[in-house]
């Protein structure tokens, strides 16, 4: 039985709810049975959330799978590819830093996505392959998942998906803001999951 860790954020800036994190707790209700899951509710903040990776995927992870939210989406977006650059939400380019001084430029993720996005959209959920995570916590936690696996030959692979908002953090907002019910997009993630059962082996 393939172990996955599940991961979502928490709370930051003018968002007082997250929809990974919303996404996440809908998903809990009906996980796969034939999954070991292992969920975990990461802060929005660089250090403490690659302390908490590099503890994580030691327990044995088969695959993590990243969630996060993407104000603006209308779409789940399947991020392709993790660059070594890290930036706060206030910093300019320029003051960017690496992620890992001794790490790649990027890693790509091995897993399906094409294959993935084809599939919910055959189910009438947007989705799309995306190959750019930013340079702020999203591509971060892809990254690191991908260089602390390759370090210590831990043998884990990793995606990370966008969510859009769930109407409920945007009905007071006076921009029209794109959102999609959060039953929705966890059933999207769900349909992931059942082929992450399905087709990835067990170490």
């Amino acid at each position: 039985m393939p172990r996955v860790l599940l991961t979502a954020y928490g709370p930051y800036d003018d968002w007082s709810t997250n929809a990974s994190w919303m996404v996440l707790q809908e998903l809990t209700r009906h996980l796969p049975l034939d999954l070991d899951v292992v969920t975990r509710l990461y802060p929005v903040n660089f250090t403490e959330m690659v302390s908490r990776l590099e503890e994580d995927l030691t327990s044995d992870i088969d695959v993590a799978l990243h969630l996060g939210q993407a104000p603006g989406n209308a779409r789940i977006d399947l991020e392709a590819m993790a660059i070594n650059c890290g930036r706060d939400r206030d910093q300019r380019p320029e003051d960017a830093w690496l992620l890992a001084p001794d790490g790649p430029a990027a890693y790509a993720s091995d897993l399906p996505l094409a294959k993935w996005a084809q599939m919910l959209r055959k189910e009438g959920i947007p989705a799309e392959v995306s190959h750019h995570a930013g340079t702020y916590l999203c591509n971060a936690i892809l990254y690191m998942t991908h260089f602390l696996s390759a370090e210590r030959q831990l043998g884990v692979q990793a995606a990370f998906l966008h969510l859009p908002l769930d109407p409920s953090q945007v009905v007071n907002c006076t921009v029209a803001t794109p959102s999609q019910p959060l039953e929705f997009t966890a059933h999207g993630v769900r349909l992931i999951l059942d082929d992450i059962a399905a087709c990835v082996p067990t170490r």
